[in-house]
């Protein structure tokens, strides 16, 4: 199995789901994707911008947050807490090991 081939139209149709999902998600923080996925959807949408080399960072945002992020922000992000942005921080440190 280690050897199977993720095609492009299957890796495609699994992102579409993953961006669904996260526009449905609005409950789930940022910052708790970040201390527990190490990635939130921020990232993906860098992820995107740098993938697709001509969107801007709102862009790609408003592609993944479903409207542009300053009103995803204002309508569903509470205030971190401490224990949260620790986490986070966390997290974060691990992602340096997988890059």
């Amino acid at each position: 199995m280690a050897d199977t081939i993720l095609t492009d139209a299957v890796a495609a149709t699994a992102f579409r789901r993953l961006v669904a999902h996260l526009q449905h998600r609005t409950d789930v923080q940022n910052i708790d994707l970040m201390g527990h996925a190490g990635f939130c959807r921020n990232c993906l949408a860098d992820w995107i911008m740098e993938a697709d080399g001509t969107l801007t960072k709102e862009d790609a945002r408003e592609m993944v947050h479903g409207m542009p992020a300053a009103e995803w922000k204002a309508r569903f992000q509470t205030d971190a807490t401490p224990a949260q942005l620790d986490l986070m921080k966390e997290s974060v440190a691990k992602n340096a090991d997988s890059h």
